[in-house]
């Protein structure tokens, strides 16, 4: 008889984003490492060439790759994502208990850093001095649209993009934009992407895909 998670994974396979992409996206190709944190609690991930999908079961962690070259000054980004189970709204600027469904990072640093820190993991980036980290969230109690500085450190800021809920949609951001808003100043080379879903506090469950990351 198949497992819980295997049905669960091959629901996701059913997933068909909203929009056609015609720019090549960033693959899921098992080029994505999974980080874990200090309490070592691991998400479940599946990297399907166009989509990844999640199941977080009261855990949490963070599936991080680098930037090819050709994408360090990307201006924009877009993806289509689906969340089928999700956690409940809880406050992101509260440490240790802000849950949410998906993150979506885009990791920036000084352009005369970026060659020095290719290839490199995300603790190791995200200790650089330069490095700053915009997050694109569906998830939390705040109004989508709000800019909230992470409580994990001055260098992170969160966008939400949608509150709390499940279901399905596409995403166009304007980095650029976005970064000057959240730092008051230009974002820099872009280094790293990272996606993660996050249930550990609330002890809830996240049954989640997002597919067609594009980068422009």
């Amino acid at each position: 008889m198949l497992g819980v998670k295997t049905l669960v994974f091959a629901a996701l396979m059913a997933f068909q984003p909203v929009l056609a992409v015609a720019a090549e996206a960033v693959a899921f190709d098992g080029s994505w490492k999974e980080q874990g944190f200090l309490r070592l609690f691991s998400n479940d991930y599946i990297q399907r060439g166009r989509q990844l999908d999640v199941i977080s079961d009261g855990t949490v962690s963070l599936l991080w790759r680098p930037v090819d070259r050709s994408h360090r000054f990307a201006e924009a980004a877009s993806w289509a994502w689906r969340v089928r189970e999700g956690v409940s709204a809880t406050d992101l600027t509260v440490k240790g208990g802000d849950d949410r469904n998906l993150s979506v990072y885009f990791v920036f640093v000084n352009p005369d850093r970026a060659e020095a820190l290719s290839g490199g993991n995300a603790r190791r980036i995200l200790r650089e001095g330069s490095a700053r980290g915009l997050i694109y969230v569906w998830g939390g109690a705040h109004e989508a649209g709000s800019v909230l500085q992470s409580p994990y450190s001055s260098r992170l800021r969160t966008k939400i993009l949608r509150v709390a809920d499940t279901g399905e949609h596409r995403e166009d951001v304007d980095l650029e934009d976005d970064f000057r808003t959240a730092f008051g100043d230009d974002p820099g080379a872009l280094i790293g992407l990272a996606i993660s879903a996050d249930s550990d506090d609330t002890d809830g469950r996240i049954v989640a895909s997002i597919a067609d990351l594009v980068l422009n």
